[in-house]
């Protein structure tokens, strides 16, 4: 019962979306520009890095608030903030208040990761900034970053069904990017030099 309550509590604060928000009160369609997805990097390459910065610490902060309270109600469950958080992950891409159409889940992916254990994902980040500036594409570092926590979660076990609910949320947080890929191959994807670029043109 308590990962069931856990996972509705996660699932529901998910569904919070500042780069609808933000864009709604620009009187901009936010799924309608730029790479069409309410999330950080499309805020970014739209509306600037302001709000992309504000909607990327609102989704990280998703994560770790679910992820915490988590753990303060039920400490006595080893890893229910895996689940609080992988299901908060699931709220953001597929938001019930939003007709299913959000993000693409990585923000609050981290954020969850925070909690699980910060000094890991403060390495992690390092290892998706290097790949970012090397490639260009955040995509990539998404995916190595969404891909080591199943394998984490495996090496210091901790159940069952944390593990399953990151790897579930590993899947479709991948699957959500495979678009990503896809333009990656065409030459079409907006990277980072792209968003510096417009930042600058725009000063």
């Amino acid at each position: 019962m308590a990962y069931v309550l856990v996972a509705v509590i996660g699932y529901l604060v998910g569904c919070s979306n500042m780069a609808i928000y933000i864009s709604r009160h620009k009187k901009v369609d936010i799924r309608a520009v730029g790479a069409g997805n309410p999330g950080t990097a499309n805020t970014v390459l739209t509306l600037g890095w302001g709000p992309g910065i504000l909607v990327g610490l609102h989704d990280i902060s998703k994560g770790v608030i679910v992820s915490l309270i988590a753990k303060l109600l039920f400490p006595q469950y080893a890893g229910i903030a895996v689940v609080a958080g992988s299901a908060c992950v699931i709220g953001h891409i597929y938001p019930v208040f939003m007709k299913f159409r959000g993000g693409k889940g990585f923000a609050a992916y981290i954020g969850m990761w925070l909690v699980v254990d910060w000094r890991a994902t403060l390495l992690v980040l390092a290892v998706v900034v290097l790949v970012t500036l090397i490639f260009d594409y955040l995509t990539i570092g998404t995916t190595i970053t969404v891909l080591v926590l199943p394998v984490y979660l495996s090496v210091f076990f901790i159940g069952w069904l944390p593990l399953l609910a990151a790897s579930v949320a590993t899947v479709i947080v991948i699957l959500n990017h495979i678009e990503n890929y896809v333009r990656i191959y065409k030459g079409t994807e907006f990277g980072l030099s792209t968003a510096i670029k417009k930042e600058q043109r725009v000063k």
